[in-house]
């Protein structure tokens, strides 16, 4: 939140966005009945994926084509299952053939694996030992991310009362955005995608904070007035002001002391690095985490929060 000098207990329960995810699929089928919950994941294993019918031109990994049938997905019961479900969710969002509901499944089930392990500490060595070699820098970081999120949430008894979900703005169209964005002020695109992330899930969380930030990129009034041009609650004119915003911290030199301005908690600087930096290194992460849906995480554990929730 742009604006506030310390990350208060109303700011923290905001940012329950951050401990790796609160939204549902928008464009996968999701059911928008009770919220459900992720504290006890099944004890199931993943579904099986389907390899697609047509080989492609190059070898390369198999592409699932079904669209499979738990909704949400269910998380294995171990940290070593887990690390499997991951390896498959993180290769499947990075493959450009994949689109649809599947790869909104694939990347909703990244977000409740990551959540799954940074609930249980005592599974992160366990977890990132099982992670194949080639994707484990990208689990670290996914995982330490969500982590560090997670313990700025003071979980409370009961869900937000203020708070609309909504289906986000289309893919293509954020990510045009945020290149928009970098073009004219020179802050990393990613690092604009890791912040709408963070702050309501790429746009699903609609309504103002008990602190008062409003808008997609969560700014105090004050700072909008200053940063602003256009509508708050607009996905490309908050990107700009972020951005704006940014570049008058001393980003892109200095993008720590950007972020911590942006919000003052080093954790917050860490996690929205961390996301930036996959998405840096990698573009089509940022396939993945615009499927990670909308949890408030409670005094009960992990509520997933549905398009259409507060409505």
């Amino acid at each position: 939140m742009i604006g506030a000098m310390r990350i208060t207990r109303s700011r923290a329960r905001f940012l329950v966005a951050l401990a790796s995810g609160v939204v549902l699929l928008s464009g996968c089928g999701v059911t928008t009945g009770a919220p459900a919950a992720l504290s006890a994941p099944p004890a199931t294993p993943a579904p099986p994926v389907v390899s697609a019918t047509a080989a492609p031109p190059v070898p390369g990994p198999t592409l699932p084509t079904a669209t499979p049938r738990e909704d949400p997905p269910a998380v294995a019961s171990d940290p070593a299952a887990i690390a499997a479900q991951v390896a498959v969710a993180e290769r499947a969002v990075r493959d450009p053939r994949l689109t649809g509901t599947t790869l909104a499944w694939m990347g909703h089930l990244q977000q409740r694996a990551y959540r799954a392990v940074a609930a249980r500490p005592e599974w992160h060595d366990a977890f990132l030992a099982a992670v194949p070699t080639d994707l484990r820098a990208v689990a670290t970081a996914n995982l330490e991310a969500t982590a560090d999120l997670r313990a700025t949430v003071v979980p409370g008894p009961d869900l937000p009362s203020a708070w609309r979900i909504v289906a986000p703005a289309p893919m293509d169209d954020l990510a045009r955005y945020y290149r928009e964005a970098e073009a004219d002020f020179g802050v990393p695109w990613s690092y604009l995608a890791a912040i709408h992330l963070v702050e309501t899930r790429m746009g699903r969380i609609r309504g103002t904070s008990v602190a008062g930030a409003q808008g997609p990129m969560q700014f105090m009034p004050g700072t909008w007035a200053a940063y602003g041009e256009g509508d708050v609650n607009s996905d490309r004119d908050a990107i700009r002001a972020a951005a704006r915003y940014l570049k008058a911290n001393g980003a892109p030199a200095n993008m720590p002391n950007a972020l911590f301005r942006y919000n003052n908690s080093q954790r917050y600087v860490r996690a929205v690095t961390a996301y930036a930096e996959v998405m840096r290194a990698e573009p089509n992460a940022y396939r993945g985490y615009y499927n990670w849906q909308v949890y408030y995480l409670t005094t009960k554990g992990d509520i997933l929060l549905p398009v259409g929730y507060g409505s």
